[in-house]
């Protein structure tokens, strides 16, 4: 199906592995030039190049520390002489620990912080000026703000957050023609769920499966088709909302 994305441009965050992988690799398979960035050097980073070598298109796989102001101005400086205009911008790039809150250290509520909302917020700034008339901006939520989930206060608190700067900013940019969207996500298998020991894995997927109303987990491939989706004509009256993908999680 042609969604008339052939020719676009979109940044993605944190595209070299796991959900923000499947979304670069779905949009430059429908013919959108994508930059994405990771943090460090790494094998997934590289094998990503390739494969976007092979699908073809005017791609940059860039590394940048989203924690750090001056690499998202490096990173924008590589949007600009390259594309000089964006069309979508998702934000992926995330953190996440397992600490009980009593014991949580402020470097890593820091660190968290600055992942998963500060980054959004110096990322979506840059963007604005290079972003026209139908314009999509999405970044990934989470379903853990509607449940809770213990020892995650300090990467719910960010999740959440992003909620409330996606409605102001829909606000404040819809007359621009600008979008602002989340995709709330349940638990979606990745690379980090295939790295646990057999036992712990199988132990998860059952226990998460068994929450869906589809009685499985989600893919990085389905998180996409909903990117897709929001970065397409098809969407251009949804701005503000909050779209869960998470296989009917309770």
């Amino acid at each position: 199906m042609d969604l008339g994305l052939h020719g676009k441009t979109a940044l993605v965050t944190g595209g070299a592995r796991g959900i923000g992988r499947g979304i670069v690799l779905e949009y430059a398979r429908h013919g959108i030039d994508v930059i994405t960035c990771h943090r460090t050097d790494s094998e997934a980073a590289a094998s990503l190049q390739r494969e976007l070598k092979e699908i073809g298109g005017r791609h940059h796989v860039v590394r940048a520390d989203l924690t750090d102001p001056d690499e998202i101005e490096r990173l924008f400086d590589v949007v600009r002489s390259e594309y000089g205009v964006l069309d979508v911008v998702v934000n992926n790039a995330g953190a996440i620990s397992h600490i009980p809150y009593a014991e949580l250290p402020l470097e890593e509520w820091n660190r968290v912080l600055a992942t998963n909302l500060t980054a959004v917020h110096l990322v979506t700034q840059n963007a604005i000026e290079l972003l026209d008339a139908g314009g999509s901006v999405i970044s990934i939520g989470s379903k853990s703000i509607d449940a809770g989930i213990p020892l995650r206060a300090h990467y719910t608190a960010t999740k959440a957050a992003l909620q409330g700067l996606n409605r102001s900013l829909a606000k404040e940019f819809g007359s621009r023609g600008i979008r602002f969207n989340v995709l709330s996500l349940g638990v979606i298998a990745t690379e980090a769920m295939d790295a646990l020991p057999a036992e712990t894995r199988e132990t998860m997927v059952k226990r998460y499966s068994d929450k869906t109303a589809l009685h499985r987990l989600g893919t990085p491939a389905e998180v996409a088709g909903a990117a897709l989706w929001l970065a397409s004509d098809l969407a251009r009256y949804v701005t503000g909302s909050v779209v869960s993908v998470d296989g009917g999680i309770s």
